[in-house]
């Protein structure tokens, strides 16, 4: 059993060390177009709406725009409709071949704020609040017009929790940051990322 497990050993190993001769240094042009050749097959089949990022996006779909989110939050923040708007912009530049434009995109978005809050989460022994919570929502209409089928109206909402020791004002700008770019993901990966 043994013997018969070496013979196959050292034909596996003939086998692979004459073939090996090919990527040998004589046959330097042909490693080199055989990797080539791979890269290109492997980037061709990224083409036709597909990204490094994991966006499935229609073939047909070229163009996309972001309207501003109006704020209709009951307290407003007013940096919060700029920077959620230009958070998905930068989204879908970076995560998409889509071209950005103002009239008659084969993408568009519109949003509203709807809800911008800050509730106590987590109560001390003293009946104090140990941590607040700040939670924003937002409602989004995405309507594609070469692919009616991934049309959607749907509310996103995240939140960050923050020590209650700390004044909102000292944290609110980190606070938002983090959560639009939660926002942001999900809003992206709804519209364009079909796992």
């Amino acid at each position: 059993m043994k013997i018969q497990f070496l013979k196959i050993k050292w034909h596996f190993s003939k086998f692979f060390f004459e073939k090996s001769k090919m990527f040998s240094e004589k046959n330097f042009v042909n490693r080199h177009f055989i990797l080539l050749l791979a890269t290109f097959l492997f980037l061709n089949s990224c083409v036709g709406g597909y990204s490094f990022t994991g966006a499935s996006i229609n073939a047909e779909t070229k163009t996309f725009h972001v309207e501003n989110f109006i704020n209709r939050a009951s307290i407003v923040q007013p940096i919060l409709s700029s920077e959620l708007t230009y958070a998905l912009i930068n989204k879908i530049r970076s995560g998409t071949s889509l071209n950005e434009t103002e009239d008659e995109a084969d993408a568009v978005f519109t949003g509203t704020i709807t809800s911008y809050r800050v509730s106590p989460t987590a109560i001390s022994s003293n009946d104090q609040a140990a941590k607040n919570r700040l939670t924003i929502t937002v409602k989004v209409k995405y309507t594609n017009r070469t692919d009616s089928k991934s049309n959607f109206e749907e509310s996103f909402t995240r939140y960050k929790d923050y020590d209650a020791s700390l004044s909102l004002s000292a944290v609110e700008e980190a606070l938002i940051k983090e959560i639009n770019e939660e926002l942001v993901d999900d809003i992206f990966n709804k519209a364009f990322v079909n796992w």
